[in-house]
């Protein structure tokens, strides 16, 4: 146990018994951890095939297996490594003969979700984000084990969520297939009606490690805790100050949850950040201190050496990028390699602006998640079909996709061929005056707008049309946030402001297109391992970036409604807010930036309220 601290010693050397290690950023943890590991074998002789470690991700399991093979060499033995997921299924494997067949592919889950909405009246304007908010949220019932009972949508209106759980399970059973939930949701069924498969496991796995161990969710928590019994030897690392997955059902109260259930546990904190300047330890201990769910702590930096923390605001998002890219090629004057650098921002969507100055300022850059091409929303789609139609596309599909946004009340049957005579469109309803006004009021509108440019047409759309009044019915239909509507709009809006004719807009949104899409290559090409010798900047979002570090970090748009987002209202969500900034900020080994602007698409904004308890 050289170069251990003595807090780090004295979580590697607890034996028998519960344990709870409050790992903060930058602490050793992983370290702690292979340590244990071989104290455990060495000192106390414990056999390894004794010894089950559990991580949230492969990576991190191979990484861990890793590690405690080089400080262990031929004396490693067969300690388990895995995932919740892998150790489990591995449970359901031996008890119900399971195999990978029985596992469903996510395009087949996807194909059993389209196949039941299809079959359900619901009024659904962007499919792939519908069912990516519904996969979320059945995965959120299964992993928090709520009763579906007494559950409420936040993307279906009433009693649809529930018919569509429903019939998703009816289809997995009749097929004998499971999802990835499901394998923890069975595994928690099986070790509670069957005593004897409990004890089996047990006696193969008495001490237990698990990593990462805020981003438990309830049914998790609840397998271990079986598992663990009678001895309770399980020893838990995580930072209730770094829980940012609660889209996923992750509880950092489980955390404390754990002390209550074992009242006889140890607790140990890590608190010596070896990453960080002294500046961003002190910052981000600032911010954290605010939120109350939480355990105490007095964070220490290694380093005595402090670079502040800049705090910078801009007019507008223009300057913000244009400060973020000359800062990034100082940075890199000064010989730090681009790879030692980060962008991160709250959200994917964010990205899109610094992305296109980066590629202007020929800065090298990476992208770790897909940022979505702005153009392909469906809210742009409709604003684009809008306008084509006023340049004179008669086709029926762009017709039946705007004609009643908003409601003009037009039948799909008055489109009766492949390509739309207004004239004949009025025919169809010449025994009702009213809907040949209305028709006659659309066929005015498109004249008007075929006069405008890109920007005031959008204007027009949204207000002299009526759009943002259709968005407001979608959203007050489906129960789901109009500012996150509005926000597509406005940066649509944004976004069109320099263009000058609609043929140049449309030609710029195709090479745009096309630069994404050369962009996302490049980077799952390097994320892939292929080019990894390369050096280039990291664009990624505060999620992206949990686990990892770099010498300079920059984290724009430090704005209200941004961070924190305006969707978090509750203080359970302000909370994990706060979580997501703190993490950001300890990625920064010695710069950090973090900077707001003034203004967001033509509309005043604030900084951020974090900010304020950062500054001194």
């Amino acid at each position: 146990m050289i170069n251990l601290n003595d807090e780090q010693k004295k979580a590697v050397m607890h034996f028998r018994g519960p344990c709870l290690v409050i790992g903060t950023p930058g602490s050793g943890k992983t370290r702690v951890i292979t340590e244990r590991i071989r104290y455990l074998v060495q000192n106390c002789k414990i056999s390894p095939s004794n010894i089950l470690v559990i991580t949230f991700t492969k990576a991190a399991a191979v990484e861990m297996k890793k590690r405690y093979s080089n400080i262990m060499g031929n004396a490693a033995g067969k300690v388990q490594f895995g995932t919740f997921h892998a150790i489990f299924f591995m449970i359901l494997k031996i008890a119900y003969n399971f195999t990978a067949a029985n596992i469903i592919h996510d395009s087949a889950r996807r194909g059993i979700l389209k196949e039941i909405i299809s079959g359900i009246d619901i009024e659904i304007q962007d499919e792939n984000e519908f069912l990516n908010d519904l996969e979320a949220e059945i995965s959120l019932v299964k992993g928090g084990r709520l009763d579906l009972e007494h559950y409420y949508s936040v993307n279906c209106p009433d009693g649809i969520f529930k018919e569509i759980y429903n019939s998703y399970q009816d289809k997995l059973t009749r097929q004998r297939l499971i999802d990835f939930d499901d394998m923890l949701v069975y595994c928690y069924e099986l070790l509670s009606e069957r005593p004897d498969i409990l004890n089996m496991w047990h006696r193969q796995y008495p001490f237990i490690l698990i990593d990462e161990f805020q981003d438990i969710n309830r049914v998790q928590y609840d397998i271990i805790k079986l598992l663990a019994k009678p001895e309770n030897n399980v020893f838990i690392v995580g930072d209730d100050d770094q829980s940012i997955y609660g889209f996923r059902g992750a509880r950092p109260d489980i955390m404390q949850q754990f002390l209550r259930d074992y009242k006889n546990a140890e607790k140990h904190i890590l608190s010596v950040n070896y990453r960080c300047s002294a500046s961003v330890v002190e910052a981000s201990s600032r911010l954290i201190k605010h939120n109350k769910n939480r355990f105490a702590k007095k964070l220490k930096a290694s380093r005595v050496k402090k670079n502040p923390v800049y705090v910078t605001n801009f007019n507008n998002l223009t300057e913000e990028n244009d400060y973020i890219c000359k800062k990034i090629l100082e940075y890199r004057q000064k010989e730090i390699p681009y790879s030692e650098m980060a962008v991160l921002f709250r959200t994917n969507i964010q990205a899109r602006a610094l992305t296109s100055k980066l590629m202007e300022y020929n800065i090298p850059f990476i992208m770790k998640e897909r940022i979505p091409n702005i153009y392909e929303h469906w809210i742009a789609r409709d604003i684009l079909t809008y306008i084509k139609v006023a340049m004179g596309d008669r086709d029926r599909a762009s017709f039946l996709r705007i004609i009643n946004r908003p409601k003009r009340y037009v039948h799909r049957n008055a489109f009766t061929e492949p390509y739309v005579d207004i004239k004949e469109l009025k025919s169809f309803y010449k025994d009702k005056l009213w809907m040949i006004d209305k028709i006659e009021q659309f066929e005015y509108d498109l004249q008007f707008l075929s006069t405008l440019k890109p920007f005031i047409a959008i204007d027009f759309i949204r207000r002299g049309i009526g759009y943002n009044d259709y968005i407001k019915e979608y959203a007050d239909y489906r129960g789901i946030r109009i500012d996150d509507l509005i926000n597509v709009l406005d940066e649509l809006q944004e976004e069109a402001k320099s263009q000058k004719s609609f043929d140049g807009w449309f030609e710029y949104i195709k090479l745009y297109g096309e630069e994404l899409k050369e962009q996302a290559g490049k980077s799952r090409a390097m994320l892939n391992g292929a080019g990894q010798e390369g050096d280039f900047v990291t664009v990624l979002t505060m999620h992206g970036a949990k686990g990892l570090e770099y010498t300079c970090v920059f984290i724009p748009d430090a704005n209200e409604g941004v961070i924190p987002h305006s969707k978090a209202v509750l203080d359970d969500d302000i909370e994990e807010e706060r979580r997501m900034f703190y993490v950001a900020m300890t990625r920064a080994k010695e710069y950090l930036h973090i900077s707001y602007v003034k203004e967001r698409f033509n509309k005043k904004t604030d900084m951020s309220c974090f900010l304020h308890e950062i500054i001194k």
